[in-house]
């Protein structure tokens, strides 16, 4: 299963736990703010996540009216193991997109 996020919504959620702020330029700056984030939260702990693997972070621009008004939109793929039910893959999206819209 995959999700679109916005970039700013992940910096915003780092500096929301962490404290801290960041530029996501690449994949592997927002992969590693989407493990902070799911650490410092206590997402990953939740009984959704448990048969999460891995979340594969891969990116593309998405031009709102111009080539230099660009947001850079990072596209999230849960891996799950095969026997997680499809029900728990959508709770676990589900509660980290509820992370997302609260801030």
């Amino acid at each position: 299963m995959k999700i679109k996020m916005e970039g700013d919504k992940i910096a915003k959620g780092i500096q929301k736990v962490d404290g801290i702020e960041i530029v996501l330029e690449n994949p592997g700056d927002a992969k590693e703010g989407i493990d902070l984030i799911l650490r410092k939260t206590g997402l990953f702990d939740e009984d959704a996540y448990r048969g999460l693997k891995d979340i594969k972070v891969t990116s593309f621009e998405r031009y709102e009216t111009s080539a230099v008004n660009y947001k850079i939109i990072f596209l999230l793929e849960f891996l799950f193991e095969d026997d997680v039910p499809l029900d728990t893959k959508v709770s676990a999206i589900r509660e980290l997109q509820t992370f997302f819209d609260k801030i």
